[in-house]
């Protein structure tokens, strides 16, 4: 099969690796991390001048109707840099959930600013009890005389932290752990009744957590059929696990090349430490991982806009420990060859591999995804 990117494609890719090198250096990205949005507001201004956020979005919204390998494109690049800016949460999960679930007159409303970098989303989704279970949702949401009344808690909502709009997934009816009776409502943070309180992630974006009491909503905040959002949220969270796996070899990518530039130049006993047999094994290693991880990221982003289907769920899951396993692998094995200054806070590395480990808890650890993969063989 040939994998290689179309004309389009690499052009995208292209540009993307171009200005990610030129506006997006390390020392950029630290002022970046430690300011208060968590994120460089000028970057996504280029993005969004450059077309980028709206690759995801349809094109009756004023998108481009990107499809996953678009998006794998797009979030490649941006892993390579580890930018910080929120373009999975916002536009792939954001704009995919009100994409599939939303009127014609929301996505009217939110799309087309979505794509021009006017709005950013963010969706809540996981709870303190949840453990990548969105099923297992406490956070209710009731009738009231002038549309809903929104109670609850939200953890770790990445974005967050600088989201105009949440995209809350609340129960409207049912007990947690059932899927029937979950529904997604638009909320303004800054609404009456909303606690937000923000900080920076181990893995370098910012995030935030959210508590309702009482919170009013309108009847037009619901997306969707009350208490049917469970298999558009499911869908779409696949498509960002999708999206990860290349953020995720994007930044394996930069981990191997700053790897093997220190071989090549790091001096012991009068010659290049990379002319050690034993370390150039270890860095075959990293490769073939990496070579691994990619083919994974191709298949999961290939599939990723598929309906929903017993193969599709088993290919994203196997994607997603796979990437997994091979970024945990290269992180450390990185680390090893450099030695202490692979943990040094001013060189690039060490925030590529503490990113890579983090990465891999976003949607689900080991133990998840082996149970949630062997649950989808015994379906079959």
């Amino acid at each position: 099969m040939d994998f290689s990117f179309s004309d389009e494609q690499q052009m995208l890719q292209d540009m993307l690796v171009r200005l990610v090198r030129e506006h997006y250096g390390f020392e950029q990205r630290d002022q970046v991390q430690r300011s208060a949005p968590g994120f460089s507001e000028a970057f996504q201004a280029q993005l969004a001048e450059l077309g980028v956020l709206a690759v995801p979005i349809d094109e009756a919204h004023g998108g481009m109707g990107g499809s996953g390998v678009e998006n794998l494109v797009v979030m490649q690049a941006l892993g390579h840099g580890l930018c910080l800016e929120p373009f999975l949460e916002s536009q792939i999960l954001g704009g995919g959930l009100v994409q599939a679930l939303g009127s014609e007159a929301q996505r009217e409303a939110l799309l087309p600013a979505l794509a021009a970098g006017e709005l950013l989303l963010a969706v809540a989704s996981e709870e303190p009890r949840t453990h990548y279970r969105p099923e297992w949702t406490e956070t209710r949401a009731e009738r009231a005389a002038d549309g809903w009344r929104l109670s609850g808690r939200k953890s770790v909502v990445i974005g967050g932290q600088a989201a105009h709009r949440v995209l809350v997934v609340a129960r409207t009816a049912g007990e947690p752990g059932e899927c029937d009776g979950l529904s997604l409502f638009l909320v303004d943070p800054a609404a009456s009744g909303v606690q937000r309180r923000s900080y920076p992630t181990m893995a370098g974006p910012w995030a935030c957590d959210l508590s309702f009491d009482d919170v009013l909503l309108a009847d037009d905040a619901l997306l969707g059929e009350p208490g049917g959002a469970f298999k558009a949220l499911d869908h779409q969270l696949g498509r960002a696990m999708a999206a990860q796996c290349a953020e995720a070899v994007g930044s394996m990518q930069q981990a191997c090349e700053l790897t093997l530039y220190y071989l090549k130049t790091r001096q012991q006993f009068g010659k290049p430490i990379g002319r050690f047999q034993v370390l150039q094994h270890r860095m075959v290693d990293m490769t073939t991982e990496l070579e691994l991880a990619t083919s994974m990221a191709i298949l999961a982003a290939c599939v990723a806009d598929e309906p929903a289907s017993l193969e599709r769920s088993r290919q994203l899951i196997a994607a997603q420990h796979v990437v997994k396993r091979a970024a945990q692998f290269i992180a450390e094995q990185a680390i090893q060859l450099h030695g202490g200054i692979g943990m040094t806070w001013e060189y690039r590395l060490a925030h590529h591999a503490r990113h890579l480990v983090m990465l891999g808890h976003r949607f689900g650890d080991d133990d998840r995804q082996l149970k949630a993969y062997a649950d989808l063989l015994a379906v079959s």
